[in-house]
């Protein structure tokens, strides 16, 4: 086992965990590299620490030069306040922030009851409970407290702090509101209990608190010298309005938009419109009347709405889609605007599995603080990279068989699908024709599957996708076997996208953003059997990184159309290379970590940023 590497803060040197002297300050434990250095942060904690140790009541300055908005975040998996791949994306970003030393604070919502808990019945039907959590096992409760009107009375926000560390020892701290204080009326409370529950009205209020009750805890923390903003995605969107209040306070009457658009970064995240919120100007008016200027409100967004992606459209200097063909259909949604592209990336070292991380700390040093280098893999015999899968693959079928039950062949064929669970992600694509799937095989060697995903609780649509996998899986039996594994979180990410052989991707063109399970999973080797569409786009070589589904048309061709090429494909090139080919395949299981693995990563993503967005 090797050893975890810290950044002393001190005198910067690389510290190791075995040799090194822990130096708790704060409730967060430190590591320095001498009795010197640990007297002197012990001494004056502030004089090191200051890009992570926040100020009672804004006293002291914070060096923080860029916050990171974004309603969900997937700090890690024992803290739910994540749904799905926006959530873990923005996790990543911090977690690649942190590597790079950037001087970022992260803002989001508590989310008591976190998003949810999955249950799938012997039918196949999921239902729901909440996924809850201790915030005071995970963080720092902050001694700062807000306050903003809400519905025609005040409402006070706390705020506790995590920190995410990075692979050289930079930190970057993640601020949490949480309206849940005994000052506050019952409804207030559970204002940040849900990620995406309740109404319009929770949400608009959720929002609220995000955008608005967050730019004033930043204040109330002592980050004063924040320069850049950035809304992933468009739910922080009123920050955009309170900045516009903050800086007319201090120009005494005037808006500065000029300003506050130099210092906000959009990023937009899905190219389907129920993607984007809007909300009635009654309820606005009802819930933010005292808070926000409606005449501004309305000029920021126009419509018969409260649109708030176009708020953000209008609020920032710098706006991008998540790959280059979301970025095409972006400016096909909002030809008014400019919309650049910074294709989405992995924090490899979190989601590369336990024998593939192994084999590049041996192979490949360096790898965890650069994962460009990983094309360098092209070296490392095949045998020992059909290895490092076997064991990933074990992993997977031992946590197969504790989740559910069933025990799955570590010697066929099998196939990962996992993501959210609605109607244009095409779930049950591969079970159009359940008769071709049995003679594939038949004539081949066997093929398994696993899925994993949630649909969203008002989903019905998605919840009935998941149950018609089940039921396929029924009706097929032992002939092809399948697996849904519930509560798909990150810990379960980790093992699926390293365990399987092929990772299959179907949704309707144009609607993927990106999507970055694939990337997961060719970082560990898995090559990807996907529709041309998101980030597959840029990172497909037939033959050689995986597969794909269809053309580069901008828009899908008839299920039974796209089925027919998946099923033609598995049949006659995939299953027979994986069964009658070894080193063929050994090929395109490295070529998957070397080109792609080596590419789709946040370190490169979070530089992107840097120079076009922060910088600029």
């Amino acid at each position: 086992m090797i050893a975890t590497v810290h950044r002393d803060p001190v005198c910067h040197m690389p510290v190791r965990e075995d040799v090194g002297i822990a130096c708790p300050i704060a409730g967060t434990t430190y590591w320095v590299c001498s009795e010197l250095c640990r007297q002197q942060l012990s001494e004056d904690p502030r004089r090191y620490l200051d890009n992570t140790l926040p100020s009672a009541g804004g006293g002291t300055t914070m060096r923080h030069a860029i916050a990171y908005f974004s309603m969900e975040i997937a700090i890690e998996a024992a803290i739910p306040t994540y749904s799905g791949g926006l959530g873990v994306l923005a996790g990543d970003t911090l977690r690649a922030a942190a590597d790079l030393s950037l001087p970022l604070v992260g803002v989001t919502l508590v989310q008591h009851r976190g998003y949810l808990q999955q249950h799938i019945d012997e039918s196949g039907w999921q239902s729901e409970g909440p996924a809850s959590w201790d915030p005071s096992a995970h963080a720092e409760r902050l001694p700062a407290v807000v306050e903003m009107r809400l519905g025609g009375h005040t409402v006070k926000i706390a705020a506790w702090k995590c920190l995410v560390r990075g692979e050289s020892g930079g930190v970057v701290p993640v601020i949490l509101l949480d309206s849940d204080l005994p000052e506050n009326a019952e409804s207030d409370r559970r204002l940040t209990d849900a990620l995406y529950g309740g109404d319009e009205r929770y949400r608009l209020a959720q929002e609220a608190v995000l955008g608005i009750a967050g730019l004033r805890m930043l204040r109330a923390l002592g980050y004063a010298s924040i320069h850049r903003f950035q809304l992933n995605e468009g739910h922080s969107a009123l920050l955009i309005a309170e900045l516009l209040r903050e800086g007319r306070d201090q120009a005494h009457g005037a808006w500065d938009f000029e300003e506050v658009r130099r210092r906000c970064v959009f990023t937009t995240h899905t190219p389907v419109p129920a993607g984007h919120d809007r909300f009635s100007w009654e309820l606005v008016s009802e819930l933010l009347g005292e808070t926000a200027n409606d005449e501004l409100l309305h000029m920021l967004s126009g419509g018969s709405q409260l649109d708030m992606t176009k708020v953000a459209l209008n609020g920032s200097h710098y706006v991008n889609g998540v790959a280059k063909r979301h970025a095409e259909v972006s400016r096909g949604m909002f030809p008014d605007y400019r919309i650049e592209a910074v294709t989405n990336g992995i924090h490899t070292a979190t989601w590369v599995g336990p024998s593939f991380a192994a084999l590049f700390d041996s192979r490949v040093p360096g790898w965890r603080g650069d994962p460009s280098i990983l094309r360098s893999i092209l070296g490392v015999p095949h045998e020992e990279i059909l290895d490092a899968h076997r064991e990933a693959k074990r992993l997977l079928v031992e946590r197969v068989r504790s989740s559910c039950g069933v025990e799955l062949d570590a010697n066929v064929l099998t196939l990962g699908f996992a993501r959210r669970a609605t109607d244009y992600k095409r779930t049950n694509l591969v079970f159009h024709d359940l008769d071709r799937l049995r003679a594939i095989a038949r004539g081949t060697g066997g093929l398994q599957f696993v899925f994993a995903g949630k649909a969203h609780p008002q989903d019905e649509g998605g919840k009935h996708l998941i149950q018609s996998v089940v039921e396929a899986g029924r009706a097929l039996g032992d002939q092809v076997r399948v697996v849904y594994l519930p509560n798909y979180d990150m810990d379960l990410a980790r093992v699926m996208v390293a365990g399987c052989d092929v990772w299959l991707n179907t949704p309707r063109k144009p609607l993927e953003a990106s999507g970055t399970s694939g990337m997961k999973a060719a970082a560990n080797g898995v090559p990807h059997l996907s529709v041309l569409d998101g980030w597959w786009l840029e990172g497909h070589i037939e033959g050689v990184t995986g597969w794909a589904i269809g053309t580069r048309d901008a828009h899908s061709a008839a299920d039974s159309d796209d089925a027919g090429e998946l099923y033609d494909k598995l049949g006659s090139t995939i299953a027979p290379m994986f069964y009658g080919d070894t080193m063929a395949w050994a090929n395109v299981v490295r070529h998957a970590i070397a080109v792609n693995g080596s590419y789709f990563h946040t370190r490169r993503m979070v530089r992107n940023y840097a120079s076009t967005a922060y910088l600029r």
